[in-house]
């Protein structure tokens, strides 16, 4: 998936149902996916009509509330806002399209779901493998204190120093939390 919200364009992985990536053009806002009918009738592999019937159902019935899970959003190309449906959505109609395509959603976000439930945490490899050379360079201003405070004193200039790492690497601890 690519997220257009901002200059970056983001790569996400939905899923990979026998070696195919399934790439869609979506909106992240909000900590969440939006996805139009039309992208989730391509995810799915189904109609839009199919879509539109499951949407129908999950409102009307009130497994989800409508007013907090649908926005109109302006898309490039569209002449008028369109409807977008959030993650919850996405998932909720999931469950109810009995397709293949559906059938293999459901079996990546199970799997997910139960690999961060026993692990009781979630890891993005790709954003760990990004913030490395941080943590190579946090390892190393550490080992730097620890040399530093093996002596009895310091200069102005190296504890004014050892400020200024701590404060520059600092964001590297959240990034192993």
């Amino acid at each position: 998936m690519k997220n257009k919200d901002s200059d970056k364009i983001q790569d996400i992985v939905v899923f990979r149902p026998q070696g195919i990536k399934v790439t869609l053009e979506v909106k992240l806002k909000d900590e969440t996916v939006w996805l139009t009918q039309a992208q989730m009738a391509e995810l799915f592999l189904t109609e839009r009509s199919v879509i539109t019937k499951h949407l129908r159902n999950i409102f009307d019935t009130k497994e989800l509330e409508q007013k907090s899970n649908v926005q109109k959003m302006h898309i490039a190309h569209s002449d008028k806002p369109v409807q977008l449906y959030n993650f919850d959505v996405i998932i909720s109609v999931c469950y109810r399209v009995n397709l293949k395509r559906g059938t293999q959603f459901r079996i990546w976000a199970t799997s997910i779901l139960k690999q961060h439930l026993i692990q009781g945490y979630s890891i993005n490899d790709k954003r760990l493998k990004e913030h490395t050379a941080s943590l190579k360079t946090l390892q190393s201003a550490v080992q730097m204190l620890a040399d530093l405070s093996q002596r009895k004193s310091l200069t102005s200039d190296e504890a004014v120093g050892l400020f200024e790492v701590i404060r520059e690497y600092s964001y590297g601890l959240d990034v192993l939390e």
